[in-house]
């Protein structure tokens, strides 16, 4: 029996694990052997790897799983097909047309929801949407140099009333001190009022 492992398990780990099961159930071997080549190559026992198959690495690959079962009848198939003596093997051109068909299905599986045209037809909708927010940006941005030259405006006007104000308040002062009444003695020692 091979060493034990506690440590987790690698990406490329789960690949040769996927890539051996694979090739076994292509091939017609059984799942357990696969486990115990991999169990080998990597220091793990074989109820480790299969439980790591089992557990997660199985569904990750359900469609290879599917491929690898229908090459696997295919090549059933043509042993039948040589043993009875009815033909000759075709193990290149249907295997690999085959797998051609299958990849081909199983990237357009893979394919985003969105197709190509859905995707520009967003992408021009959120083109519009940001021009529409340019415009709207452009506009705010005048409306804001309008309001700070109204502001300095204001803040100008409010200075030169405050100076017309202190002016205005400067007067009064002086007016009410020139108005203050002023006595003088007369000859004969009266107080009388001296206007200026």
């Amino acid at each position: 029996m091979s060493a034990t492992r506690q440590d987790a398990w690698t990406q490329d780990e789960d690949l040769l694990l996927a890539e051996v099961v694979l090739r076994h159930i292509r091939e017609g071997g059984t799942q357990l052997s696969a486990f115990e080549e991999v169990g080998k190559k990597l220091s793990r026992t074989s109820a480790a790897c299969g439980f790591r198959w089992n557990s997660y690495v199985r569904k990750q690959y359900t469609t290879g799983i599917e491929l690898a079962k229908k090459q696997r009848k295919e090549l059933r198939k043509q042993n039948r097909d040589t043993i009875k003596g009815t033909s000759e093997p075709k193990i290149d051109q249907n295997t690999t047309a085959l797998n051609l068909q299958d990849i081909i299905q199983y990237l357009k599986g893979l394919e985003d929801k969105h197709s190509i045209e859905e995707l520009q037809g967003e992408n021009q909708e959120l083109k519009g949407k940001v021009n529409a927010l340019g415009e709207k940006l452009f506009q705010l941005e005048q409306e804001n140099s309008a309001l700070k030259r109204h502001l300095e405006e204001v803040e100008e006007d409010y200075r030169a009333l405050i100076e017309i104000m202190e002016k205005a308040r400067k007067m009064v002062v002086l007016q009410e001190e020139e108005k203050k009444v002023k006595f003088q003695m007369d000859r004969n020692g009266n107080l009388e009022r001296v206007e200026k």
